[in-house]
């Protein structure tokens, strides 16, 4: 199959380039990038150079593969994603996370910016995502050049790895850090909601709601890859109280939260298998 293809020659490029044998993958969101500083940074390669790849056009997402390691363990870090509001097909979306498995990820760690529904949540903090809601409605939910049935059609309670999601929560107590848990839903973006959306949302039982993650949890499951996700409250969505969006507020806001991130997510890479 041409997508066989495409990842075989995306493998090969990055392999000739030493990027081999990783444990982890690790996804970040909107303006998440302070891992980076923690690990040993061993290449970086921009998406536009490999194979295939498609790059992102998201402002504060920067369209860089980077292959590096925590303590012995070698990480492979996505510096970006790409988004259905950005013109992308569901299989360019999770292009690259068949591509970060070819390359022996074990471990699909992601994160993202979300608009916190639940009123409890408040900005800069930290939710472990334990189920979501798609509502990326006319695109396809499933890589077609896969043969997985048996995982496409059966009801599904452990899309987010509970072994990965208690690990991150037990780092989370040591580090003394505060993550909550809730359901994220997923939209197609790349407008925000109305108030009317917010309440919608909130009857349906989300927590949260952000424009992309679900794509990527989808064909990690289809493809056997362990994974879990943690959003960062980057704006509070009352819909009595709705305020205008600065977009400059929301990366500083998941800035400052990236600094928690980053450490629960380093302290994470060294304990998974």
């Amino acid at each position: 199959m041409q997508t066989e293809i495409q990842i075989k020659q995306a493998f090969e490029f990055l392999n000739a380039k030493g990027i081999s044998n990783a444990d982890t993958g690790i996804v970040l969101g909107t303006g998440l990038h302070n891992l980076v500083n923690l690990v040993e940074v061993i290449k970086i390669i921009p998406y536009a150079d490999i194979p295939h790849f498609p790059i992102s056009t998201v402002e504060f997402h920067k369209g860089n593969l980077i292959y590096g390691k925590v303590n012995e363990k070698k990480i492979v870090i996505m510096q970006g994603r790409m988004h259905i509001y950005e013109g992308y097909s569901f299989q360019q979306i999770v292009f690259p996370i068949r591509v970060l498995k070819s390359l022996g990820i074990k471990n699909l760690l992601l994160s993202n910016a979300a608009g916190g529904i639940n009123k409890n949540f408040k900005k800069g903090d930290l939710v472990l995502i334990n189920d979501h809601i798609n509502l990326q409605i006319g695109y396809s939910s499933v890589d077609n050049n896969i043969d997985a049935a048996s995982v496409l059609f059966t009801k599904k309670t452990d899309r987010y790895n509970k072994e990965i999601s208690i690990e991150l929560m037990k780092k989370a107590k040591e580090l003394n850090i505060e993550c909550k848990k809730g359901i994220y839903a997923a939209v197609s973006g790349p407008n925000l909601e109305t108030s009317a959306e917010y309440r919608c949302l909130h009857i349906m039982g989300a927590d949260m709601v952000g424009m992309s993650t679900v794509p990527e949890v989808l064909i990690a499951n289809q493809i056997k890859l362990p994974c879990a996700a943690v959003s960062v409250i980057t704006d509070e969505c009352d819909p009595d109280n709705l305020k205008p969006v600065n977009i400059a507020d929301i990366i500083k806001v998941a800035g400052e939260a990236d600094m928690k991130l980053s450490a629960l997510l380093y302290e994470t890479i060294k304990v998974l298998p």
